[in-house]
């Protein structure tokens, strides 16, 4: 063993991964596997205004067909032993080695449930002019075989994309300057990637595996979730870059910067947090309509980044008795007058005309407040926050 962390949540080892995986007795709940893809093949991509190379390493270079599917087969050989039966495992690539794995799981038996596409929003231009630009991954999911019973948390999933079923393509960011502070890998994930994946897959203490760990992402998104890992590399150079991210998440200042920003989504739907006098919020409830003020005392409206995504409103009153509601329809809202407000019921007495929302006051959503609302003056202030605040992510 190269590390074992002090609460006992993060665990390294360094060395061959196919010779490890066979020392470990300890099952997992998921395996998240992001190996060699292959394509350090003297291909070219554009880093600022400079045309630089693809190429990783010697350990991402192939020699033939045959030494992909071989080097693919024995690695999922070894790691089935360890996953649990109604585990699963999630594996990256790009069309330079996903056609392996693909036909290297259903050799070993396992059945994929889906290939995600991985749409990265902020791709690195690629170089030449025979060829679209490169923008996007794929990841297999798979049980362990076409009869176990795999956990999928497609509620929260559904959640996350605004009521609906979260489809097969994630429009992602790749890694920010955020996930670099501690140091950086040439192939690493973006923690909001694993967020995903770790959330979708696995419950709260759960084991996930990663057998070609790097600088240990996954175990940086697992331990942040609340979830254990174990991680091998042959790198030590890299392991110890995963230490040092693993005590950067120890402080409690870092860890909630961290938990922050692995949850930020620029695709997630977002919730608009309006106060309301109780009897002013009684009425809203009744009529299916909330409204605030259009801007300024001036009348120039503002529209706050985020509100193209608005798809539920949180009312509450001073912090306390929050319910929330979904919108009748995303990101669109009308501006009515105080005389118009008047007309179904309400008192405005502060400004000329009001943004107003409509929503469906039948069905209230699932939801938690798990921070506290009051905070002096914005107690009393609109706000939009992203869903995942107020889901419980458990």
């Amino acid at each position: 063993m190269f590390y074992y962390s002090d609460d006992n949540q993060f665990c390294l080892y360094n060395g061959n991964s196919l010779q490890i995986l066979g020392q470990i007795k300890e099952q997992v709940d998921m395996i998240f596997v992001d190996p060699p893809y292959f394509l350090s093949n003297g291909g070219k991509k554009i880093q600022g205004k400079r045309i630089v190379s693809v190429d990783k390493g010697d350990w991402d270079k192939a020699i033939s067909v045959e030494y992909i599917d071989k080097f693919n087969q024995e690695w999922i050989n070894s790691c089935k032993p360890l996953l649990k039966d109604n585990g699963t495992i999630w594996i990256c690539g790009t069309f330079h080695n996903i056609y392996s794995v693909e036909k290297c799981l259903k050799t070993a038996g396992f059945h994929i449930i889906n290939i995600i596409t991985w749409q990265k929003s902020d791709p690195t231009p690629t170089w030449g002019e025979l060829h679209f630009n490169f923008s996007s991954e794929y990841i297999i999911w798979a049980r362990k075989n076409p009869k176990s019973k795999h956990y999928f948390n497609f509620e929260l999933m559904k959640q996350l994309n605004g009521g609906v079923p979260m489809p097969d393509v994630w429009k992602l960011p790749t890694v920010g300057m955020w996930e670099k502070t501690c140091g950086k890998h040439p192939t690493q994930k973006p923690l909001r990637l694993l967020y995903r994946i770790i959330l979708a897959s696995t419950r709260a203490g759960d084991i996930i595996l990663d057998p070609f760990a790097g600088s240990c992402t996954t175990g940086i998104a697992a331990n942040l979730l609340g979830r254990k890992f174990i991680g091998i590399d042959q790198s030590q150079d890299y392991l110890n870059l995963g230490i040092k991210r693993k005590l950067d998440i120890e402080d409690p200042y870092r860890l909630d910067i961290m938990q922050k920003h692995i949850a930020e989504n620029p695709e997630e739907v977002t919730v608009l947090v309006n106060h309301a006098r109780r009897e002013t919020k009684a009425k809203m409830i009744e009529t299916g309509i909330c409204y605030l003020r259009a801007g300024d005392s001036q009348g120039s409206l503002c529209v706050t980044p985020g509100f193209e995504r608005l798809e539920y409103v949180l009312l509450h009153t001073g912090g306390e008795d929050c319910q929330l509601f979904k919108l009748k329809k995303k990101g669109c809202f009308q501006i009515w007058t105080k005389e118009t407000l008047e007309l179904h019921g309400f008192s405005p007495s502060h400004a000329t005309y009001y943004i107003v929302l409509q929503f469906n006051n039948i069905n209230k959503s699932k939801f938690k407040v798990s921070y506290n609302l009051k905070e002096k003056i914005n107690t009393y202030r609109a706000r939009i926050r992203p869903l995942s605040d107020f889901l419980d992510l458990c």
